[in-house]
């Protein structure tokens, strides 16, 4: 069964008497273990897509099921509920706590999880040594750099097993050799969890990471196609 299925979404954003059609009839499934990208210019609709995929918007007409549950009208509580245990999230800006260690963030969601002290110590150091982090645990984001912090995202993105990862962006403020190797960590880990990842970008150099790529322009998917991935 597939991981994520869309039928015929559509998303207007009102502004006063304004409507703006940001999706416009979209539809696409995303089996588990891919690694698949979302392409396309500015307004093209890819972040929204990306956040109705993740439950934290609501689609203006159309179904999205996830894992084969109808999330489309879900309440705001049920939406943060789906999240917590299935999605995690990537983001452009890091979006790491910037008065805690590369530890407690990635430690952070296990907390609201309930998991025990040990429990949560063991995922959090596996994680951060996967991501090449272990020896930076104990810094803050203000000593970390751009490349530094989005790996520890990346880990506090993993730390609860999720089925599904998306990132939105993930390597837009870093530069060429800092993104390539946060690309590479996560292609890497797709392959070693089977975790599914889904990436929104309009950087031409991040598409030959994925398998597949769906190609966004006017709110339509414009194009959808796989390829074989580059390798670290």
């Amino acid at each position: 069964m597939e991981l994520i299925k869309v039928e015929n979404v559509t998303k207007v954003y009102k502004t006063g008497t304004v409507e703006t059609q940001a999706l416009r009839g979209v539809s696409l499934t995303i089996q588990p273990g891919e690694f698949m990208a979302l392409v396309g210019p500015s307004g093209s609709g890819k972040t929204t897509l990306l956040q109705l995929i993740g439950c934290l918007d609501q689609p203006s007409s159309g179904k999205i099921f996830l894992n084969g549950k109808d999330v489309s009208q879900l309440n705001r509580n049920q939406r943060a509920d789906i999240r917590r245990g299935t999605i995690g999230f990537i983001f452009q800006f890091f979006a790491l706590i910037p008065t805690l260690t590369a530890y407690e963030n990635v430690e952070m969601p296990l907390l609201l999880n309930g998991l025990s002290s040990t429990e949560r110590r063991q995922r959090v150091m596996d994680l951060l040594e996967a991501v090449g982090m272990r020896q930076r645990a104990n810094h803050r984001p203000d000593q970390l750099s751009g490349g530094e912090q989005q790996r520890v995202a990346v880990a506090r993105a993993l730390a609860t097993h999720p089925l599904l990862i998306l990132a939105d962006e993930p390597t837009a403020n870093l530069d060429t050799e800092n993104g390539k190797q946060v690309m590479e960590i996560m292609q890497r880990l797709n392959r070693e969890t089977g975790t599914t990842f889904v990436f929104a970008t309009h950087d031409p150099r991040l598409f030959g990471y994925a398998q597949r790529t769906i190609v966004l322009r006017d709110g339509q998917i414009a194009e959808n196609s796989h390829s074989t991935p580059s390798e670290e």
